[in-house]
């Protein structure tokens, strides 16, 4: 197989990282970059991004990347993105974009919202004839402030002089396709993610009656584009910013949620992946649009035809152990889990403090001595949705030591995402064989915590923390035909290491996990109380 080389581009909400693939048959990453933007959060719950920085973080990566890969510009076969989704961007028929990007956390648009769909009988916050005819359609429904419709409607109601230039309305990837290109598009799992996209067989287009009932005009919406489509190549202009040679293949690629199961390999019907990042969720592949109102869980499009994938998402998983790290390990009154701060130290004996903290919680046993960490520092979504909901440390005694609390942590996690689980075989079969991804995947104490607490074998792949951007690299191997579709992205991913269940921590973890789910119960008077 002769070799091609990938560039790829996962947009995140704080930054990029970039990245080239050299693809035989394996996908290998070669070289790597990073640079951050700003979000730019304001007091009425305005969050906004500028697409100029994104591509200023974008040109200056790109060069750097390709240098450490140690390959020239001409090398590049083609070019994709994994992404942030639910973004706004509104641009004109030059493409320029007519104000900063709306963030998926910007939630100023909560007049829109009610005068839209929040108003006379409601079901889960919507207007309940409005709720049944989108979940009809679009298999969602746009009950959040933050839905991506509402936020058009914000600039339409509050900005009409932007709105006047509006041409098209595009997603993050899609402005930067665009930009790249001159092309106009939306790949279907962004279009989904708009919630006003049909997923009936035979359709799977925009949807007239959603952009009627919602009032969105129907010629601002983009033509959609397969993510493995070769959506145009790259413009003479956009190849100087990016150090690039013009006339490289530009594809669709696609969102975060879309392409992470992607890059984890977990492709085929039934197949479990679970990503642990600054969020976590647990994604199970299936063949039809699934929803559990009951349990907030609901069946996404995804970058494979015909394919979904059945969601359940914590909005703080890594985020958790970040949170020990500044607040436990290095605290802000000086204590240290060494009286040497090991990350100053070039005598160390761990490579960093996260490898560090995880050689302490292997020697605390499971269960982390009656411990219990609820893992709900920024509130939660599913299988409850509360933002009232927060952390705790539950039944620490005298004896309990902060190794026993930074063991809870991850347990506690994984408590949680053993609870996605049992509550998706309500209504699907999840893998026995579940793919762990994200950087939570670069410990091999979190790995076989989470075999343990799910009694799920866990396999990981080669740079979990890139998974993404591996997704994106499969993008690239579909559209050049190296692959016959994302479907076939295990050909290319292989598993490094398998993480069998410990059947002695079964029934400390089944004892543990129920009072972990109590708790949310037991206090949630609580919280409305203090956070309501």
């Amino acid at each position: 197989m002769d070799t091609k080389y990938a560039l790829t581009y996962d947009i995140g909400t704080t930054g990029v990282k970039t990245c080239v693939f050299e693809i035989t048959d394996v996908i290998k990453l070669i070289g790597a970059d990073s640079c951050g933007y700003n979000l730019y959060v304001f007091p009425d719950g305005g969050a906004e991004q500028d697409p100029d920085e994104w591509w200023s973080a974008m040109c200056g990566t790109t060069k750097t990347a390709l240098k450490k890969a140690g390959i020239k510009a001409k090398d590049i076969n083609g070019i994709s993105f994994c992404s942030q989704m639910q973004g706004v961007v509104l641009v004109d028929k030059e493409g320029y974009h007519v104000r900063r990007a709306m963030s998926y956390m910007d939630q100023r648009a909560k007049d829109e919202l009610k005068k839209g769909i929040a108003h006379g009988p409601q079901i889960a916050g919507a207007n309940i004839p409005k709720l049944l005819k989108s979940l009809q359609i679009t298999g969602a429904v746009a009950a959040s402030v933050k839905d991506p419709v509402w936020k058009y409607k914000w600039v339409e109601a509050h900005e009409p002089e932007n709105f006047a230039k509006v041409y098209k309305w595009l997603d993050v990837k899609e402005y930067l396709i665009c930009r790249m290109t001159g092309e106009f598009c939306m790949t279907p799992d962004s279009a989904f993610a708009s919630m006003i996209y049909d997923i009936r067989k035979g359709k799977e287009c925009w949807s007239k009656e959603m952009t009627d009932m919602l009032g969105i005009k129907y010629e601002h919406l983009a033509d959609i584009k397969p993510c493995t489509a070769k959506i145009g190549t790259l413009t003479e202009k956009a190849a100087k910013e990016l150090h690039l040679e013009p006339g490289i293949a530009v594809f669709g690629g696609g969102g975060d949620a879309s392409l992470i199961g992607v890059g984890a390999g977990s492709v085929d019907i039934g197949d479990t992946h679970v990503y642990s990042g600054t969020s976590g969720w647990v994604s199970t592949v299936v063949d039809k649009s699934i929803v559990d109102a009951s349990a907030m869980i609901a069946a996404i499009v995804g970058a494979d035809p015909g394919k979904f994938n059945y969601f359940a998402e914590l909005e703080t998983a890594g985020k958790c152990l970040e949170w020990v790290k500044d607040h436990l390990a290095l605290d802000e009154i000086g204590i240290y889990l060494k009286k040497e701060k090991i990350t100053d130290s070039y005598e160390a004996e761990y490579t960093s403090l996260y490898d560090y903290m995880s050689e302490i919680i292997d020697k605390v046993p499971a269960g982390a001595n009656g411990v219990i960490f609820t893992p709900w520092l920024h509130g939660n979504r599913c299988p409850f949705e509360d933002p009232n909901a927060r952390g705790m440390f539950f039944n620490i005694s005298l004896e309990t030591g902060k190794s026993e609390l930074l063991r809870a942590v991850i347990e506690g996690v994984c408590y949680h995402l053993r609870w996605f689980i049992d509550v998706q075989e309500k209504k699907v079969r999840t893998s026995q064989r579940i793919r762990f991804v994200g950087g939570g995947a670069l410990s091999p104490v979190t790995c076989q915590i989470l075999a343990d607490v799910t009694g799920k074998t866990v396999e990981t792949i080669d740079s979990p923390q890139n998974v993404g951007a591996v997704g994106a690299a499969v993008v690239v191997a579909a559209g050049l035909g190296i692959i016959n579709g994302v479907h076939e992205a295990k050909k290319l991913i292989n598993i490094v290491k398998t993480y069998h269940p410990q059947a002695a921590n079964k029934p400390i973890y089944d004892k543990q996990y129920e009072v972990f789910k109590n708790l949310y119960k037991s206090n949630k008077n609580n919280f409305a109380a203090l956070n309501g």
